[in-house]
């Protein structure tokens, strides 16, 4: 599983409060925990005013580089603070995100071509979210026509479905394993993500949902994900999912992050 930290995050309220008041440490320890705890990408992402998103945007990853090595997703609903956010990265990461709204691919896939950039790429258009999986799966028709034109390879893409509130949906997440399960035929090599914890949102004992929620999500073809990388259940839980359906050869890399302390150790014999 590629593991995106989520916890540089302006929309969380520590992290809102830490970037208020510019307090440098608390991002620095926490973008060296998520290193730590085998993030293949620190997530930054401001969530401040639009006039100042870009200042923060450097601040806030200049202090992530001061501890890590591990490359930066920049993340913003804005292709333009994204593209302009690019330089500030001492090596390639992964812009978070492009859809097929506005002219967000333009912006984005020109400056990505011929590098070692990835991008996250939401099925969405100017129409919104589609209702169904054919016309999620019309817009990603529509995203894969445009890297091929700018020859960037499918395993630079991280496709996200977008997960919608459980509680908002009619059939569960039926129609988001379809278009995963989709994706994942056309193009092996693609990269399926997400933010995991979109799907409990409103719900209480969020966690039950969304545990249930990865472990479903992994077998339909999702292998990269936001989430928490600090939280030992859950990446626990990844680790065994994968090692149950195949992906983890010998389960090394389960006994691997178990020696490494990854996960909790059990309590209790069974």
């Amino acid at each position: 599983m590629i593991i995106i930290g989520e916890k540089i995050n302006g929309s969380i309220p520590s992290m809102g409060k830490a970037i208020i008041e510019r307090n440098a440490d608390h991002i620095r320890k926490l973008a060296e925990k998520q290193a730590k705890a085998g993030a293949a990408f620190i997530d930054v992402c401001a969530s401040v005013a639009a006039d100042t998103e870009l200042e923060t945007l450097h601040w806030m990853i200049d202090l992530v580089q001061e501890v890590t090595d591990t490359p930066i997703s920049i993340d913003s609903p804005s292709a333009e603070i994204c593209a302009q956010a690019m330089p500030f990265c001492k090596r390639p990461g992964l812009v978070n995100s492009v859809s097929g709204e506005g002219n967000k691919i333009e912006l984005i896939f020109p400056l990505i071509a011929d590098t070692k950039w990835e991008c996250v790429a939401l099925l969405s258009d100017d129409t919104g979210i589609p209702k169904t999986p054919e016309k999620r799966l019309e817009v990603f028709d529509r995203i894969m026509k445009e890297a091929a034109a700018y020859r960037i390879e499918p395993d630079r893409l991280h496709i996200d479905p977008l997960v919608e509130m459980l509680c908002a949906c009619e059939d569960g997440i039926g129609r988001i394993l379809k278009t995963m399960q989709t994706i994942k035929g056309r193009f092996p090599d693609i990269h399926i993500t997400g933010g995991a914890s979109n799907i409990s949102f409103n719900l209480p004992a969020r966690k039950f949902i969304n545990r249930a929620f990865i472990i479903l999500a992994i077998n339909a073809g999702m292998d990269s994900a936001i989430l928490d990388p600090l939280n030992p259940d859950m990446i626990g839980l990844i680790y065994a999912a994968e090692a149950l359906l195949g992906k983890d050869e010998f389960c090394l890399e389960f006994i691997n992050a178990f020696r490494e302390g990854l996960f909790e150790k059990e309590k209790t014999a069974g």
